[in-house]
């Protein structure tokens, strides 16, 4: 089968940075459907599996018709049993083929962390790169409705540290398509993290297919004052505290959105800091040990010299998530946190 070309995205591209392009306004989910639905056309080795993959609401829209389309044995639901799952999964990438698996939840991802960790993620290294694990593993995170501690988490934190894994966190829907076509083509396994509140975000997508480098941010919106390098759907919350903060509070926030944080695009966050010597780092996780603590270090470490005040991290509290709607919105973090914790940085 001939394969369609995939275009590479341009350092100048439009769509990067939010821009209206010539793009169609399409959801977030919809450009995840489309990417899929592009690469099983495209490559006859790409496959999908997982818990939900073929149901009514076809992993909230993302994968709906798609069985219909490629037909069960190469589209198709499959038992509760993760790391099972999991390990079909890497023995399928070993092979040749290029598994897609989905964990409707990132909760449970946690049973099957032996074979990613243990095996998926190490099996290149330990026949000295003979041998290539092409495998995705879609998954969503955060809250839900009410949805409490065991359904609510967020752990790419966690994940960061396993050698041999890359992670993508895409925020906009031109992300989140550009970045599952370069995890479905890369080599190595890929963690692929959406964001539950991302799916019904709206965003210029081109019909064509393309890729995302991976550890190449972008700057949503440029600023002066301070940066806020925002993780996932935290760039939602970003942008409208930036945006409030300039209109009330007359401050210029720079927002950096790093698109992946394995491997991290570290030089867009240090010329930033040129510029503000602020920094807040916002994350969906739990603060201690999670991302903003890698991104917050990093800067220590390598550009402590530009930063005129101590870095904020802003995450969630270090306790379960609670299933309350009361206590769900203290705990969560939002842009009135990211306008206060700015405001304070700038006295």
């Amino acid at each position: 089968m001939p394969r369609t070309t995939i275009q590479a995205e341009k350092q100048e591209n439009p769509f990067a940075e939010g821009k209206s392009g010539k793009g169609r306004a399409i959801s977030y989910k919809d450009a995840l459907f489309e990417a899929t639905d592009q690469a099983l056309a495209r490559d006859p080795g790409v496959f999908v599996m997982g818990e939900g993959v073929d149901d009514p609401t076809g992993v909230y829209g993302s994968m709906k018709g798609l069985k219909e389309k490629y037909g069960a044995e190469r589209v198709f639901d499959t038992p509760i049993a993760e790391n099972s799952l999991t390990g079909f999964a890497a023995g399928a990438a070993m092979a040749g083929l290029r598994p897609i698996l989905i964990h409707s939840r990132m909760d449970f991802m946690i049973l099957s962390l032996d074979q990613l960790v243990n095996h998926a993620c190490k099996w290149s290294y330990m026949f000295n790169g003979q041998v290539k694990v092409p495998l995705v593993i879609r998954t969503i995170s955060a809250r839900g409705w009410g949805a409490g501690a065991q359904h609510s988490q967020c752990i790419q934190g966690m994940l960061m540290s396993v050698p041999g894994l890359k992670i993508a966190v895409p925020a906009t829907p031109y992300d989140a398509k550009g970045l599952l076509i370069s995890s479905i083509i890369d080599n190595s396994p890929v963690l692929f993290v959406e964001h539950r509140w991302l799916y019904k975000t709206m965003g210029d997508v081109p019909e064509s297919l393309y890729s995302i480098p991976f550890g190449k941010g972008v700057v949503r919106r440029p600023g002066r004052d301070v940066t806020i390098v925002a993780v996932s759907y935290m760039q939602v919350e970003a942008m409208k505290a930036a945006a409030k903060l300039e209109a009330e509070d007359h401050i210029s926030a720079e927002v950096i959105d790093l698109r992946t944080i394995k491997p991290m695009d570290e030089e867009i966050v240090f010329q930033s800091l040129a510029k503000t010597g602020r920094l807040i780092v916002a994350d969906t996780g739990n603060k201690t040990g999670g991302v903003d603590s890698e991104i917050s270090a990093v800067v220590a470490e390598k550009a402590f010299s530009l930063l005129k005040k101590p870095i904020i991290r802003i995450g969630c509290p270090d306790a379960p998530t609670p299933a309350s709607d009361v206590l769900e919105k203290a705990y969560y973090p939002d842009s009135e946190v990211i306008r206060r914790e700015a405001i304070r940085l700038m006295k």
